[in-house]
């Protein structure tokens, strides 16, 4: 082999060694993170990652004087504890689906008295605003979050047990009316 030829193959090596190290450096930043490791912060609440198979179950989570914020690290959990540190805000009923969480029999601006909340219908004529609880119905078990940024035409929240603990949505106004999302829309938010 050729001098020219060894100094080729040797660059070759070492590009492919950073590709391999950049790939793995930068991929999916949760794989391989232990359960209950802390991957993000909202008003000094931090979300847990919950592990690649959110449908197992893990023990319970409660405040200590006994609260219950529902399993660990689910995104019930998340909510609930939000609302209990930062809000110091106790949900009458702690149990149920994150689709438990709007009830539908509740007019616009009514108090859905099983979480003690001010409930508003996406779609309806009151805005999100920063700490309100977005609540999505979609099968199995729905999906619960805390809104952390409200723009003119977005609004960003947190959540726990999701592929990424931020997320953003399209906020659409028309005629008076707020609309939330567009292929994943939630069906409401709740307030205190």
């Amino acid at each position: 082999m050729t001098e020219k030829a060894a100094k080729l193959a040797l660059i070759g090596i070492l590009l492919l060694s950073l590709g391999l190290g950049l790939h793995f450096f930068l991929r999916n930043p949760l794989e391989g993170r232990p359960l209950g490791k802390i991957i993000d912060n909202y008003k000094n609440v931090p979300v847990y990652y919950n592990g690649q198979d959110y449908t197992k179950d893990k023990e319970e989570s409660f405040s200590s004087d006994g609260y219950y914020c529902g399993l660990k690290w689910q995104c019930v959990e998340y909510v609930k504890r939000f609302y209990y540190v930062a809000k110091h805000h106790r949900m009458p009923d702690g149990y149920g689906d994150a689709k438990d969480f709007f009830d539908p029999s509740v007019p616009q601006g009514g108090l859905n008295q099983q979480r003690g909340l001010k409930q508003y219908i996406n779609g309806g004529n009151e805005k999100p605003e920063l700490d309100d609880i977005l609540v999505f119905t979609n099968p199995p078990y729905g999906h619960v979050a805390i809104v952390t940024k409200v723009t003119t035409n977005s609004i960003e929240v947190i959540q726990q047990n999701a592929k990424s603990s931020r997320q953003v949505f399209t906020l659409i106004v028309n005629k008076g009316h707020f609309f939330v999302g567009t292929s994943w829309k939630p069906v409401g938010w709740l307030r205190k």
